[in-house]
């Protein structure tokens, strides 16, 4: 089956970077694909600028460390004024990880990573997921970051009187499982910062690679009443604490008596990801059944769809993100259309739902 982008023609593509060797690299690599289009290229985001005015590209590939101007700070001013789908290129150094996280917050829809270690075989599959992600995010409606921004405005005003109020005084034995992909950094932040701080334990899967997963985590819980980590095998699942699947960990929770712990393997890709919302929907399916809350936020693919199903199953209640506010309608629909999600819920009242059917528990 084709490749091509819902709008019947090659996806036109500028890629941005400081590096002549870098910018070639991925020139040739996005030309493999006979529906990718490299349009231009530019050494700066000055350049960048000039060319996306008058090439007009579906997709930006941005460097996240660039001289002059950084990615985050291109992004701050670009997006108010010419939304664009753009992926982030970014490197496993503790600094590239900080400036791609507030570049997701800036408006970056997905990112890459440029390969560590095992250069050649890293650079193949870096290439390979480069293609895939830059005809999947073609397709997103970027003017939905404003009203994204409207939504964390909007959230933030409320999070005080959310954070002072109690969700209920049974909920230790209940469980909230999340999982979100692309757009979910952001949907999680106007989620996770609504949270008061006596929530039941909450476990996520966002697809994310190691190093960011952690520093996600530690961006969240500054702003959250909730503490918030990356999760290590053996980490018990408590009221007032969200634990973030570690990446290339698959996370299931296990019960034991009446105490819900995390287990945290290595495994095989599910669906394309470790860690994969499914394996975590799966197990809490089992372990939680109808104690748990299960979310399903924006993101490509299917992933999580099949444990919502199983989910709903062991009658547990199953929200999922709407289409008006996620910026990739992928797992939500599929999780929906399944029949795992009972309901589909605004970002800015996914909070409030998920309290709701907590009350609504016996």
């Amino acid at each position: 089956m084709s490749g091509l982008p819902a709008f019947g023609r090659k996806v036109r593509v500028l890629v941005v970077d400081d590096s002549a060797m870098v910018r070639e690299i991925l020139e040739k690599g996005l030309s493999a694909d006979p529906d990718i289009e490299v349009v231009g290229k530019a050494s700066d985001v000055y350049a960048a600028r000039d060319k996306i005015v008058f090439l007009k590209p579906d997709v930006l590939t941005l460097d996240v460390e660039m001289p002059r101007m950084d990615g985050v700070e291109f992004l701050r001013r670009l997006m108010p004024q010419y939304p664009l789908p753009v992926l982030m290129v970014s490197s496993m150094t503790k600094e590239g990880g900080r400036i791609t996280m507030e570049a997701l917050q800036a408006g970056a829809v997905d990112f890459v990573q440029k390969p560590q270690a095992n250069v050649a075989d890293g650079l193949r599959s870096m290439l390979a997921e480069l293609r895939e992600k830059v005809k999947a995010v073609a397709q997103v409606d970027v003017s939905k970051w404003r009203n994204l921004d409207l939504d964390r405005e909007s959230l933030r005003a409320r999070n005080a009187a959310a954070r002072s109020t109690s969700v209920l005084s049974g909920s230790t034995d209940k469980v909230i499982a999340i999982g979100a992909s692309t757009g979910g950094t952001v949907a999680l932040h106007s989620i996770i910062e609504s949270f008061p701080p006596d929530m039941p334990g909450t476990v996520i899967v966002q697809h994310m690679p190691p190093v960011f997963t952690k520093m996600f985590a530690e961006a969240l819980d500054k702003q959250s009443a909730v503490e918030v980590r990356e999760a290590r095998d053996g980490d018990r699942v408590i009221r007032g604490q969200v634990l973030i699947a570690p990446g290339d960990y698959h996370m299931r929770v296990r019960r034991s008596g009446g105490v819900y712990r995390v287990e945290c393997r290595h495994g095989e890709k599910v669906n394309g990801h470790c860690p994969s919302v499914d394996v975590l929907f799966d197990s809490v399916a089992t372990e939680v059944g109808d104690n748990a809350v299960g979310v399903i936020l924006t993101g490509m693919g299917k992933d999580g769809a099949e444990g919502m199903l199983n989910m709903r199953r062991a009658r547990a209640r199953c929200l999922a993100q709407d289409e008006a506010s996620s910026v990739v309608y992928g797992m939500p629909k599929e999780a929906y259309e399944c029949g795992g999600a009972e309901k589909l819920v605004g970002l800015g009242s996914m909070t409030d739902e998920i309290i709701k059917c907590l009350r609504g528990m016996a």
